[in-house]
């Protein structure tokens, strides 16, 4: 079991560089936007459903040899090399 530490946080280091300078507080600017936009911009998906642009089913490929046996298609779609 992972020990619990009750440290306060003044017992740690103050942040710093690699070089052990201060580390100042300039950080860059933050654009501002609601959490609509946010989102709005990202392709998220649930499951097998994805807001983005959808390819749609590969119907190409070339067709193989052997037929009279085969249960699943007649159309093979990969890397033929």
């Amino acid at each position: 079991m992972a020990k619990i530490n009750n440290k306060p946080a003044e017992a740690y280091a103050k942040p710093h560089t690699m070089s052990g300078k201060e580390v100042t507080g300039d950080l860059p600017e933050m654009s501002v936007e609601s959490g609509r936009d946010y989102m709005n911009k990202m392709n998220i998906s649930v499951g097998n459903v994805n807001k983005g642009p959808y390819a749609g089913v590969k119907t190409d490929g070339i067709e193989v040899r052997g037929r009279s046996k085969q249960t699943k298609g007649k159309l093979a779609r990969g890397p033929m090399a």
